[in-house]
């Protein structure tokens, strides 16, 4: 569907969107600017988007998928275990709307704190 950039202070990160109806709105909201948090091997930050939670929606994720939590309308990118992870997998604070995958390794983002700024945009 749609092609977004995710721009931290030192890493740049490609992502493509799947075609539904969160990822619509967060390509129809773009660009935004935003300051970003850190839950375990999570890092996650509000968009200016409200959305339902959609058929599809789960708590665990590959690394590296782009997702939406709708409790607090934000941005979540799993790259390893949060503090509910059971073994290595990568588990969400709750269900979340897959939205797409990141480009390349998500490990990547081992590399962002919390307070960190970000942009978002489209590609």
């Amino acid at each position: 569907m749609a092609r977004i950039r995710f721009q931290f202070a030192t890493l740049t990160l490609d992502a493509e969107l799947l075609d539904t109806p969160t990822a619509r709105a967060i390509a129809a909201a773009l660009p935004i600017s935003s300051l970003v948090l850190t839950w375990g091997e999570e890092v996650y930050f509000e968009m200016p988007v409200k959305a339902a939670l959609e058929e599809g929606a789960k708590q665990v994720v590959p690394p590296g998928t782009v997702c939406f939590w709708t409790e607090g309308n934000s941005l979540a990118l799993a790259w390893g275990r949060t503090p509910v992870s059971e073994s290595d997998e990568s588990r969400l604070v709750s269900r979340c709307n897959v939205l797409g995958a990141i480009d390349g390794d998500p490990r990547r983002l081992a590399s962002v704190r919390s307070g960190d700024g970000i942009t978002v945009s489209l590609e």
